[in-house]
Formats: C-alpha cells, sequence, structure tokens
C-alpha cells in the first residue's frame, strides 16, 4: 500500500482573525532571495520623502479682530484650546482654537498697547499696559457677549512690560523699571526685586515652571537677571553682546532657559553655568522677537523681525521648520498648545494665525493601518537620511525672496569677518591673538 503525504495547513493562520483586518502573509526572510530589497527600500524611502514635502500644507486658520498689530499671545494652562490675545489698539480677544472662534472680546482693556498676559488660577486673566495698570478679568464661558469690566485694577507707579503668574500660588510678577510681585488679594506690590547696580528697563519676566520660586528677567541692558523670591532679591546676572527680547524656561529641564535675542539668533543656557549657552541657534535673518517651547521640551518655536515663524528641535541649531505667509508682516508673539500638535502666531497684521507643528501631519481620524503606513514612512525616511537625494528632499524649503536674499547676504558678510579674523591672526605675533569660541563670544559679564 502506497502512503501519501498531505500538506496541511490551519485555516486561522491563513484568513484575518477579525473583520476588515489585513490578511495574514507569510514571507522567506532570508537576505538571498532577496536580491533588490535594498534598492527597493531605497525607493520607497524617495517617495516617502516627496510625499512629506507634496503634503505639507501647515497653515490652518487666521483669526481676525484686531485692528492693530498683536503684541502679546498667551495659553491657558490646563486647557488644549484656550489662548488670548493683546494688541496695540488695547483690545484683548480670547480664542478657540478648536472651533477657530473668539469666545471674548474685551474693547479698550487698557490705554495704549496690551504688553503682557497671563491667565491666573481659575477663570481669571491679568493684563498689565503701558498706561501703568493691571487688571483681572473673568473670562468664564458665557453663552452671550456681555459688556467686560475688570474685577481688580492694580496701579503701578511705571508703564508696564511684561507679567507673568506662579504656577500654583495667587502671586504675579511684573516688569517695569523694577521686577515686582503682587498678591491677587492685595493693591499694592508685596515685594520689589532688582540688582543693587541695575538701571535698566525689565522687558520680560517669566516664573521656572518647576522651580517655581525662581525668577528670570531680561533687560534693555542687554542682561539676563535670576532672582529668588523667597529670598527677595536678584542672585545672578549676566550680560550678552546684544539685549533679549524674550525667554521661556523648558518644561521639562527645570535649569534650561531659552533667550531670542536681537542678534538673529538663540541661545539655551544652563543656569548653573551662565558664562557660555549649551546651544547657539542660527538662522533668522532679522532680530527674533519671541520663542516658546513645546510642552514636550524637545522643540520650540520662534518669531521673528524677518516675518517668519520657525520651529526647532532642541540641541540641532540649524536647518529649523520654516513658516511664512505673503500677507504675515513681523512676527512679535509665538506659542505652542498644550497639546505640542500646533503653533499659533500673532503678528503686526493683526491677525492670529493657527499652524500645524508638523507641516505634513495628517488631521482627522486616521486607521491602524493608515497609523501603521505612516510609522513605516517615517521610519524609513530616519533609516535613508543620509542618503543624498533622501536628504536634499528632506531639507528642502521654500523662502521668500526677500529672506533668500537676506540669508545670502549675511553668510557673506560672516564668511568675510572669518576670514579677516583669520588673516589678523596670521600677521600678528604667534600667541598674541587667539580664536575664540562662538559660544565664548555671548556673554560679557557675569555678576552673582
Amino acid at each position: 500500500m502506497v502512503k501519501i503525504s498531505v500538506l496541511q495547513h490551519a485555516p486561522s493562520a491563513h484568513l484575518p482573525t477579525r473583520p476588515g483586518d489585513p490578511t495574514p502573509t507569510s514571507r522567506n526572510l532570508d537576505p538571498l532571495m532577496h536580491p533588490f530589497a535594498r534598492a527597493r527600500e531605497r525607493t520607497r524611502a524617495l517617495n516617502a520623502a516627496k510625499m512629506e514635502r507634496m503634503f505639507a500644507k501647515p497653515f490652518l486658520r487666521a483669526l481676525e479682530g484686531h485692528i492693530d498689530a498683536i503684541e502679546v499671545l498667551c495659553r491657558k494652562p490646563g486647557t488644549l484650546n484656550t489662548v488670548a490675545s493683546g494688541s496695540w489698539d488695547g483690545g484683548i480677544l480670547v480664542h478657540d482654537i478648536a472651533q477657530q472662534k473668539q469666545v471674548h472680546r474685551i474693547l479698550d482693556a487698557h490705554k495704549g498697547k496690551v504688553s503682557g498676559l497671563c491667565f491666573s488660577q481659575g477663570d481669571g486673566l491679568l493684563s498689565c499696559g503701558v498706561d501703568t495698570n493691571i487688571k483681572l478679568w473673568d473670562v468664564s464661558p458665557r453663552d452671550e457677549e456681555v459688556e467686560q469690566k475688570p474685577l481688580h485694577i492694580f496701579s503701578g507707579k511705571s508703564p508696564f512690560h511684561s507679567i507673568d503668574h506662579h504656577r500654583s500660588d495667587a502671586i504675579f510678577a511684573t516688569a517695569s523699571n523694577i521686577v515686582q510681585l503682587w498678591d491677587e488679594t492685595k493693591t499694592a506690590a508685596i515685594s520689589n526685586l532688582t540688582f543693587p547696580t541695575a538701571t535698566e528697563t525689565v522687558t520680560s519676566v517669566r516664573f521656572n515652571l518647576s522651580e517655581t520660586s525662581v525668577l528670570g528677567s531680561i533687560g534693555s541692558d542687554r542682561s539676563f537677571t535670576l532672582y529668588d523670591i523667597r529670598s527677595g532679591k536678584a542672585e545672578r546676572r549676566v550680560t550678552m553682546q546684544m539685549r533679549n527680547n524674550a525667554l521661556a524656561w523648558s518644561p521639562t529641564l527645570p535649569t534650561l532657559v531659552l533667550l531670542a535675542s536681537e542678534d538673529h539668533n538663540l541661545y539655551t543656557f544652563d543656569v548653573r553655568k551662565l558664562s557660555s549657552p549649551t546651544q547657539i541657534y542660527k538662522a533668522h535673518v532679522s532680530a527674533v522677537m519671541s520663542c516658546d517651547w513645546s510642552p514636550t521640551g524637545l522643540e520650540f518655536v520662534s518669531g521673528g523681525w524677518d516675518r517668519t515663524v520657525r520651529i526647532w528641535k532642541e540641541g540641532k541649531g540649524t536647518r529649523p521648520e520654516v513658516y511664512h505667509t505673503k500677507r504675515m508682516q513681523r512676527v512679535s508673539s509665538t506659542i505652542f498648545t498644550a497639546d505640542a500638535r500646533f503653533v499659533v502666531s500673532g503678528s503686526d497684521d493683526g491677525n492670529v494665525r493657527i499652524w500645524k507643528a508638523k507641516a505634513h501631519e495628517r488631521l482627522g481620524i486616521i486607521t491602524a493601518r493608515e497609523r501603521a503606513a505612516i510609522e513605516y514612512r517615517e521610519s524609513l525616511k530616519e533609516r535613508w537620511r543620509y542618503d543624498q537625494e533622501v536628504g536634499r528632499i528632506s531639507r528642502a524649503r521654500h523662502l521668500p525672496k526677500a529672506v533668500h536674499q537676506a540669508a545670502k547676504l549675511k553668510e557673506t558678510m560672516v564668511e568675510a569677518q572669518r576670514v579677516k579674523e583669520e588673516r589678523r591672526r596670521k600677521h600678528t605675533r604667534a600667541g598674541e591673538s587667539k580664536p575664540k569660541a562662538e559660544r565664548k563670544k555671548v556673554v560679557l559679564a557675569e555678576q552673582s
């Protein structure tokens, strides 16, 4: 009798486990059986890089309402969609980012520009202006618009330039000719913080997000100062080459602070060693006016006088993501939303613009198969990022003609300065003129 061998396969190994699932496939993973696998993978990586640039449409919406330039933006802690904006016309608007509409409108909140905004505990909004007043507003949700009147008014002696609220306590700090601490329940400042030899105008002040007793400020005399509200005095102060326009504390590293400078660069400092920055970020071609960290602490956004918004990776000082539009003017304020998916910018043309943090990201519901395909394409781009063609396509960014020409001119000037210093060293006595690292040139003096 002849024995017949029969191949038997379990149907469960060849059929989807659930309706809608992909059909299981079996593959021989022996590399000798797939001689063209690497070539196919490179083609897929190239297509993935091209698709990313094709679908890079970051601009979502422009929210109107202000009749003058926007000076300041702030987001409400603990929410994903509430953002307030203050303008040079003295008005304050509260926006719902998710619904892309105005929630509150406060006309003539201040005489002159609104120079600072921050949310207090609950549904309160603190604003300060050049009219020497700080006002507390109620911005709780309402069904209909009513005429807004401030809940409380704090009067100062000089124009205010910035305001920031403590993370947990009912106190806030303001910047004018000095840094002052205020209690929401009292009408006068409870503490004045100043460096003994300082005479500058303080332009911005921020509480540390982790060490909430630490306060940082920047001034018109190119200084960056650290305060401790427990001792009630300034602890350390550094003077830089050029003045800073904005500062932001890292949400994940308590010792890391970001400064936006007038010299077109951004700097990150470790406050334990202020003699030199940990990283210099170079790409703007004009003064950097604002900066803000992503809640993840892995990236940050900046806006500049060159009418561009740029998103940087922390620790990577070149080639940021660049956003621009034809009608957007000089960017004065930029912030991340609390879910790190969107960026909000305010500019001189009076519009609040909403951008995607990842230009090619698809919004809406994504199925499991789509998510798997997206992750596969991302891994391909990461694996082949050093390939010449893939890298060239991934790095390509369109810039406005004026910005592109300014970048070329700046590059020429920097190269000329480098050649000049090199020739000067070449024609001086050996050891007399030593090259100095870029990071060592930033800080001029340090006081404690």
